[in-house]
């Protein structure tokens, strides 16, 4: 694992249990492993994504900022002009015209896919005319001489990028399975030979030589490692183009000639990009001569850290070093280096750092001394300088957690946690292994350690965690669908390594990545999403790969419904025969309890807008709820103007609740008391005070009513408006009906408002999605009173400025209008404007400024008031 020459891959029971021990004898099984779930469990953090320099670089984009390319011309048909890459984001370009200088209101993203884009000098050779946008066309008096400074010593969009089959590709997505370069020997620098690309996952790429399709001779290397070149570049330079020196006897000269010259023909034809190769190192000259001595995780078994010796300096940039073995009969175990290879350290350093030394064998002192092995050798210690930086960690941290390659079969992915960390050494424990290994030492700088869920966005298996059976296991209520989908089989054996898979990583044209997925936070939200939440969700979530972004749509939807439970079962039921699908694991919580179930999701990017539209409707709210399409003032769907149960009949499923009618709730009104008693049920307020008079039914969506949700039956206060003509007169003449004082006034989701002549001096009306009454026997709670934020009759706040603008003391003086007025001193205290009032959450509320449970709730009803209003009168 140290080393970054790749691997040979060894036998599939490596690492693994042996064929006589069952999962049941060793008393352990395998988890449906899932890395947030892991982490929570133990209490543990992940390392940083950022500490994986080549993951980085691999996602980087293959357009650098400071390209230039000719691009159409907006303010003119059929011209075109010189812009810049300002910055890249998947495969859309924000791009700035040249002659705007540093002036950046005129920059605009492009989709490489779909704009027009063109290399430099794409103009001149189709007779094309050139000509500045008409903002800045006085700007110069002669643009020729402009465009000649300007392209002077810079670099043009590659062509191959732009066009065809390679375009806007990432970098690591333009290496292909049957590509063909060329690496360097492992034992010998200075010859190569050729192989070709059998799978590439995230930048991980497996290799066949050349002339040898034996898969035991294959191997896994990262394609930034420096011993990869392009094919030719051996021979510019004048290098040897050998076979590798261990397998040369498997196959005749002319078999090895001959596949070499086949190999080389065929991909000349299409050959790999140059592009590939613009992230790799340079590497350094380095300063090592015959004879000194150092240490150095040991290769090929990188569990300790042994003396060794350079024996050999083939050239300025690489030398041979040897493991010191004194026993007589020893084989050499030798290995190529260069200045900045991983895991070679100075004399001394385990001393200073505190790690045992393994000494070398046939060593006869009983402790190993440096100084007296250096003057019994006769041999002198390399200094510092030849050394790359010894305290670099890249911040990683003890007891993080990673995904490793498994040292003893570099095709296993494991998961790994820190144990140790020194200067820029990490000592990993690999998981899950049923035959375990001693820790691991990798480098920070090596390439075969990956970020936490790496494995899960490349598709590329990670091994399972084995728990033991006894083990107190942590309660999960798994949500039930009505119609299970049917479980992907799962191999137990490891992953066939050269042949081809069904998702291909390197998602040609873009097919597998979509650009935006909006929140259009004004559309009807239906019956299972809190309007609340969703109006605190961002309005765009992307680009990316297909299943990622949808992925994250889905968890904020369940994370915004007020059964998180319901609307995952209901997602399970999303799906059509016609996808491209890929299955992926969703969460919900909900009072204490997890609920987990697998979802299809789409994989093409033209199928997202359908698959998008499709849940909306199984959750009953508008169409355009989320989806590639950016809804502003107008939704095409109207949903402003309909009730739940206009939505309900139209896109949703209708259905009967085993309810009565209103007319029979009001001739039972004591039965219907008493059963309401039988169980006190927990109410939830949703978004907007209660009422303090009495108002009529116009015709009001729900989202603009005020609720008392039942939260242990909201699946039930979905019904559908089915009360017939009678049922209103009835309900007419049977409006007040006595209840108990801790029972509350209750009244049909489904029946609209009604003002009776001469009843104004009636108390206040609450409402929930589960009675069936109205009440007069209570006494009023709430007055209006009047303050410099209007509230209409119907109960919404009406602000006369955008909360946005609100200065401290603006903040300070709504609060004291409120109920809340004993807490307008905190605000003060913590300079709350209202950029920061909107940005206010219960938990944030609880922990920053130290309350109970209960005046924070009423605090944040404050402050979901005033979020409701500024995205009804100013969010768009």
């Amino acid at each position: 694992m140290m080393t970054s020459a790749g691997g040979k891959i060894q036998s599939p029971t490596n690492g693994r249990a042996e064929p006589g021990l069952s999962d049941v004898e060793c008393g352990e099984m395998d988890m449906d492993f899932n890395w947030d779930e892991y982490l929570e469990e133990l209490g543990a953090t992940a390392a940083p994504h950022t500490s994986f320099k080549h993951v980085e670089i691999s996602l980087q984009s293959s357009f650098q900022p400071g390209m230039k390319l000719e691009v159409a011309n907006k303010s003119c048909p059929d011209t075109y002009w010189v812009a810049t890459i300002i910055t890249t984001c998947g495969q859309l370009l924000l791009l700035r015209y040249c002659g705007y200088g540093d002036d950046r209101k005129a920059d605009f993203w492009c989709d490489v896919m779909a704009a027009e884009l063109h290399p430099v000098g794409w103009c001149t050779q189709n007779n094309k005319r050139l000509q500045p946008p008409e903002a800045i066309k006085e700007k110069h008096s002669d643009w020729t001489e402009f465009l000649i400074k300007e392209l002077t010593g810079s670099r043009t969009a590659p062509a191959n990028l732009l066009k065809g089959p390679l375009r806007g590709k990432n970098t690591v997505d333009l290496i292909v399975s049957g590509c063909v370069l060329e690496i360097r020997d492992a034992s010998e620098p200075c010859v190569y030979w050729a192989a070709r690309v059998l799978r590439n996952v995230g930048g991980r790429l497996c290799l066949s030589y050349v002339g040898l399709d034996d898969p035991a001779h294959c191997i896994w290397i990262f394609y930034l490692d420096t011993r990869l070149r392009p094919l030719g570049w051996t021979k510019e330079n004048q290098l040897s183009v050998e076979p590798p020196k261990e397998l040369r006897d498997l196959r005749s000269a002319v078999e090895w000639s001959e596949a070499l010259e086949k190999a080389t023909s065929e991909a000349m034809k299409n050959p790999l990009p140059l592009e590939v190769f613009k992230d790799h190192a340079d590497l350094h000259k380095h300063s090592f001569t015959t004879g000194m001595k150092l240490e150095m995780v040991t290769p090929g078994e990188p569990f300790h850290i042994c003396p060794v010796s350079v024996t050999k300096a083939y050239n300025e940039y690489f030398f041979q070093v040897t493991v010191d073995d004194l026993t007589p009969e020893a084989t050499p175990c030798s290995v190529v280096c260069h200045a900045d290879s991983p895991g070679i350290l100075p004399v001394q350093w385990c001393l200073k750092n505190g790690v045992g030394l393994e000494k070398p064998r046939g060593c006869q002192s009983g402790d190993f001394d440096w100084a007296d092995y250096l003057k019994y050798s006769g041999t002198e210690a390399a200094p510092e300088a030849c050394f790359p930086n010894a305290s670099v960690s890249r911040g990683f941290c003890k007891d993080t957690w990673l995904e490793a390659v498994n040292p003893l079969n570099p095709a296993e992915l494991c998961v790994a946690r820190i144990t140790q960390v020194k200067g820029r050494l990490l000592w990993l424990r690999l998981e899950g292994l049923s035959k375990p290994l001693s820790e691991c030492i990798v480098d920070v700088e090596s390439m075969d350690i990956f970020p936490v869920g790496w494995c899960e966005a490349n598709g590329y298996p990670l091994t399972a965690i084995k728990k033991t059976i006894c083990q107190s296991q942590k309660k999960i209520a798994v949500v039930q669908p009505e119609k299970q989908l049917a479980p992907s089989p799962v191999e137990n054996g490891p992953p066939d390594l050269c042949r081809s898979v069904a998702m291909d990583t390197a998602s040609v044209n873009g097919k597998y990545c979509c650009s935006h997925i909006f929140v259009n936070h004004r559309c009807f939200s239906g019956p299972y999403l809190n309007k609340g939440r969703i109006a605190e969700l961002p309005q765009t979530v992307g680009p990316g790969k297909c299943t990622l972004v949808l992925k994250e749509v889905l968890t904020m939807l369940i994370n915004s419904a007020y059964k998180p439970g319901r609307v995952l079962r209901e997602l399970q039921m999303v799906e059509n025969p016609k996808w491209n699908c890929l299955e992926e694991t969703l969460k919900a919580k909900y009072k204490g309890k997890s609920y987990r179930a697998s979802v299809r999701i789409v994989r093409l990017a033209e199928q997202v807008s359908e698959f998008c539209r499709s849940v909306c409707v199984r959750l009953q709210c508008c169409p355009n709820l989320f989806g590639p399409t950016l809804i502003s003032d107008h939704c095409p769907e109207n949903c402003s103007t309909h009730t739940k149960t206009k939505y309900t009949y139209h896109y949703g499923k209708r259905r009967r609740v085993g309810r009565p009618s209103l007319g029979d709730t009001v001739q039972d009104g004591d039965s219907a008391k008493s059963s309401r008693c039988k169980k006190k049920r927990k109410t939830i307020f949703v978004q907007k005070k209660r009422r303090s008079s009495v108002a009529a039914y116009n015709g009001e969506s729900p989202q603009d009513s005020d609720y008392f949700y039942d939260v242990d039956d909201i699946d039930d206060s979905v019904s559908e408006e089915g009360s017939s003509s009678e049922t209103h007169e009835e309900a007419h003449h049977h409006s007040y009906l006595h209840v108990s004082r801790r029972g509350r006034p209750r009244r049909s989701v489904t029946q609209r408002r009604i003002t009776h002549p001469g009843t104004s001096e009636h108390p206040p009306l609450r409402r929930t999605t589960r009675s069936h009454s109205y009440t007069h026997n209570q006494p009023t709670r709430h007055t209006h009173t009047k303050t410099n934020h209007i509230e209409e009759e119907e109960g919404r706040l009406v602000l006369e400025r955008n909360p946005l603008e609100w200065s401290v003391s603006d903040v300070v003086d709504f609060i004291t209008s409120t109920d809340c007025a004993s807490l307008a001193k905190i605000f003060q205290e913590q300079d709350i404007d209202g950029q920061a009032l909107l940005l206010l959450t219960l938990p944030t509320v609880q922990e920053c400024m130290d309350l109970k449970l209960g005046p924070a709730i009423k605090l944040c009803h404050q402050i979901e008031r005033v979020k409701v209003a500024f995205y009804s009168q100013y969010a768009n």
